[in-house]
């Protein structure tokens, strides 16, 4: 076999199928920072140089990648907003607003709202439950407002939406997620932040567990990310709507700022400890290197010996 041949047969074995770019392509996509997926998008884009292979990837990544990010759309009429998660899908490309009872329609792809409708009643919670909701819906918006500039959040019911009357148990979930980004200043960042609310009648208790996560990207004449998240649980107990919404707020600002200032001073030891961690302290042999008496080591030797400057 002639070396061309052989050139051509090693370039057949390497090739990459179309399923392996979309594969690719859309780990690009899903492992974008937060705000940067258009961004990312547009050089896959041109890197993939097949438009059927890019709408693929594209169509299977920006749906899990909008709901995980937690983004905020605006509706076309600018009445609200709604944000997209897991908790808020009632149909494809479909998302409820509870506190607006609207459903907003989306391209993933072009993350907008393209138009909204009613939402309908199976849609939306019981009376009873929704007393609940709106409740921690206000108390929340008032939280956010005060410590997440442009910060957004929702409240939805995603267990026992039909309790009509106390005795039964019922889930709520609260939805933080607050944006900075800076494109032209090299920088974007992101705050999330997911509540579950067990409602146990039984035990007339209310179980919440909680997850944050925070994104940070800079990427001025370099790329440094940061990926921290949290989890913790607490719990209190079952009142009247507006006490327990007054309760279930304080645990929230309560964690979130106790791991906010956590992160902070884990921030200011940078320089002291974990850049310190970076390099090893000692060379494999556990000892300083002798500066002093470089010879005893063969290459210092060598290195004398062909320079001609050994004694």
């Amino acid at each position: 076999m002639s070396e061309e041949e052989e050139d051509f047969v090693e370039s057949e074995e390497t090739q990459l199928t179309d399923d392996q770019k979309i594969e690719i392509a859309k780990w690009f996509l899903l492992n974008a920072p937060a705000g940067e997926i258009q961004y990312v998008a547009k050089d896959v884009r041109a890197i993939l140089k097949d438009e059927n292979l890019y709408k693929k990837a594209a169509e299977q990544s920006f749906p899990s990648y909008n709901k995980s990010h937690l983004i905020c759309l605006d509706f076309p009429n600018r009445s609200g907003d709604v944000l997209i998660t897991s908790f808020s899908e009632v149909d494809k490309d479909e998302y409820l607003d509870p506190r607006t009872a609207q459903v907003a329609i989306v391209d993933h792809v072009k993350q907008v709202c393209k138009e909204v409708r009613p939402a309908r009643d199976e849609e939306l919670p019981s009376a009873f439950i929704e007393e609940y909701r709106s409740a921690m819906d206000a108390e929340i918006m008032k939280y956010v407002s005060e410590t997440y500039p442009k910060g957004v959040c929702s409240v939805y019911c995603t267990k026992g939406k039909d309790v009509e009357e106390p005795g039964f148990d019922f889930e709520l979930v609260v939805v933080i997620s607050a944006a900075r980004h800076s494109p032209q200043n090299f920088c974007n960042g992101s705050w999330r932040s997911i509540w579950n609310i067990e409602f146990k009648d039984e035990i007339q208790s209310i179980e919440v567990s909680g997850k944050m996560q925070v994104g940070a990207h800079y990427f001025e004449e370099g790329n440094v990310q940061l990926d921290a998240n949290h989890e913790c649980k607490d719990t209190t107990l079952i009142q009247s709507p507006d006490d327990s919404a007054f309760s279930l707020v304080n645990i929230i600002r309560h964690h979130e700022t106790e791991y906010l200032a956590s992160l902070q001073t884990s921030y200011l030891k940078l320089p002291d400890t974990t850049f310190k961690d970076l390099r090893r302290k000692l060379p494999v042999t556990r000892t300083l290197f002798p500066w002093h008496n470089t010879a005893q080591f063969s290459l210092t030797r060598d290195i004398e010996k062909e320079l001609g400057i050994g004694k």
